[in-house]
């Protein structure tokens, strides 16, 4: 991962972080329940965020080195973790 995107992800990761902490806040002062469910959404929106901006790296780093490479079992190997990475999502 080049060091602009490590940066941008970890400091998102972060901020995830502290505002899983104001949930956590939020449910143990009985918020009201749909100002909890929007802050949950918005933490998932950022770590969405997240996974495709490591995604984006991943192809135009590892995917691509292995798909200008000669070998094909790589090649077929990086492609089928990507495939898998969706296919879990789905079963989410």
């Amino acid at each position: 991962m080049d060091e602009q995107t490590r940066k941008t992800v970890t400091q998102r990761l972060a901020s995830a972080a502290g505002h899983i902490k104001g949930i956590e806040r939020m449910v143990q002062d009985d918020e009201y329940c749909i100002d909890v469910i929007k802050q949950i959404q918005a933490v998932q929106a950022a770590l969405n965020k997240v996974n495709s901006l490591i995604l984006d790296n991943h192809l135009h780093t590892c995917v691509t080195t292995a798909i200008q490479g000669n070998n094909a079992d790589e090649r077929e190997a990086v492609l089928r973790e990507v495939t898998s990475v969706f296919d879990m999502s789905n079963k989410l």
